[in-house]
């Protein structure tokens, strides 16, 4: 018995050892790192770490995709979302339309204005403290503007002379002309005017039978230079200064120089009939200036983008 199990112990010893130099030949030696990373089962464990991550991400992206379309969102959440969406649009073209005014702060405005001085229309002895005037002004998308105005002197005590009891006859005066505006895009607008009216008064020396002193006025040409405020709100300031010339001023006979006379009557020598020491009468040139306030009204032909901003802005006003 001993010698059955004995030759049965060297029958699957000489088996083992016939089986092992085939398998060790059929397939080469792997190294150690190679052997440790086939048989590496990390991946194992983090493999569902990994699918958890990727479905997280897949989550976050349908989320993200779903929010525009709001059917996570509540019907207030909603509302807000589309307001706040609606706003940000017009503030967009609202700023787009400025952008476009501001090219131009000049075009197509109608301006009414109050004002003292030579353009409101009266100039003269008395500076512009007593003269008084109202005008309107068209200016165009070209930067030319018509320009119109009237205005009063009103009447007064005369104060350059000691004798009490003589006054200051009044009157009214005309203007119209031409106004040409520089750099739209500047809230500042320099100008260059010329005009036609009542460019300077003054009176007579002798009171008449009343102790009035009558009012001398002359129709003259004026050219100012303009300093203007304007830009697309209401208020309007002009500052301006410039040099009249009355043809008139220049004749040498009564006739056609109201501020000359004949001395008496049936006399043929002329003399002033104002108070100047040359005795020559008014000047035919001089020195104005005035200043002007006023009310600029907006756009008249404005563009669609500006009709748009005008009509979001009224709907704002009804909803508050």
């Amino acid at each position: 018995m001993f010698k059955k199990v004995i030759l049965l112990l060297c029958v699957l010893c000489l088996m083992a050892w016939a089986a092992k130099p085939k398998a060790k030949t059929a397939a080469p030696a792997k190294p150690k790192a190679a052997v440790e990373d086939e048989f590496d089962d990390s991946d194992f464990d983090s493999a569902p770490a990994a699918a958890d991550e990727a479905d997280a991400d897949s989550d976050d992206d349908d989320g993200d995709a779903t929010e525009p379309d709001g059917s996570s969102l509540t019907a207030s959440q909603k509302q807000d979302m589309a307001a706040r969406k609606k706003f940000e649009e017009e503030q967009r073209l609202d700023e787009y339309a400025n952008s476009l005014r501001r090219r131009n702060w000049l075009k197509d405005r109608l301006v009414f204005q109050v004002g003292m001085g030579s353009r409101y229309p009266f100039m003269g002895e008395t500076g512009m403290g007593m003269g008084f005037g109202i005008g309107a002004e068209y200016i165009t998308r070209w930067g030319i503007a018509l320009y119109g105005s009237g205005g009063m002197l009103f009447p007064g005590e005369d104060n350059d002379f000691a004798t009490a009891g003589i006054r200051l006859e009044g009157g009214y005066g005309y203007k119209v002309g031409l106004n040409y505006y520089l750099f739209p895009k500047n809230p500042l607008h320099l100008g260059v005017s010329a005009s036609y009216g009542t460019v300077y008064f003054d009176h007579h020396v002798e009171p008449n039978a009343e102790n009035v002193r009558p009012l001398i006025t002359v129709d003259g040409f004026q050219f100012d230079v303009l300093i203007t405020y304007l830009t697309n709100e209401w208020y309007y300031l002009q500052f301006s200064v410039g040099m009249y010339y009355a043809p008139k001023l220049g004749k040498d006979t009564p006739e056609e120089n109201p501020s000359l006379r004949y001395q008496s009557v049936g006399s043929s020598k002329v003399i002033s009939a104002v108070d100047n020491p040359d005795g020559m009468g008014m000047n035919k040139t001089g020195i104005v200036f005035g200043i002007a306030i006023g009310y600029a009204l907006p756009e008249f032909f404005p563009d669609d983008t500006e009709k748009r901003r005008r009509q979001r802005e009224k709907e704002r006003e009804r909803s508050k």
